[in-house]
């Protein structure tokens, strides 16, 4: 009898390894997980890399950041982050400025269309993270974030 994962994708031969089991099962839960995010960010005309984007903007404050600094701080890496705050730009939800004592410097920051953005979609994206590990213990929420952390330890550069 197939369980879990292996009944999911109709696959009949087992595994071959647990890792192989493990690290397909965290891929198939990313999917489920970003796909969810997707649709919700789709009411707002949002990527996932432009909502992060903002978050990060938010979070560094009237300072802002640099596109090297933004792409260091990026969930998922962006090749190409000029062009994702070229689209933020384009819609007025975050400004560019040179820096006041490095010209070559430009800082990017959020404006406050985009903090109201953020703002309205704080409530619709804490119940999104409900709505999907809600069902958790703290318990197995923590062990969760341990584990995870352990797996990408061995991903990170």
């Amino acid at each position: 009898m197939l369980r879990g994962l292996q009944a999911e994708i109709k696959q009949t031969t087992p595994f071959k390894t647990l890792e192989e089991e493990a690290y397909l099962n965290l891929l198939r839960t990313a999917d489920a997980l970003v796909r969810k995010e997707v649709e919700l960010l789709k009411e707002y005309q949002l990527s996932p890399t432009q909502y992060n984007a903002l978050r990060i903007l938010r979070g560094a404050g009237s300072d802002g950041v640099t596109c090297s600094e933004l792409s260091d701080r990026m969930l998922t890496k962006d090749p190409d982050v000029t062009r994702l705050v070229d689209r933020l730009d384009a819609r007025k939800l975050i400004q560019r400025a040179r820096s006041d004592q490095d010209r070559r410097v430009v800082r990017t920051k959020i404006t406050k269309a985009g903090l109201d953005v953020l703002a309205e979609m704080d409530k619709p994206m804490a119940a999104l993270g409900k709505a999907m590990l809600g069902h958790m213990t703290r318990k197995q929420l923590e062990d969760f974030i341990r584990l995870l952390e352990l797996a990408r330890a061995r991903a990170a550069p």
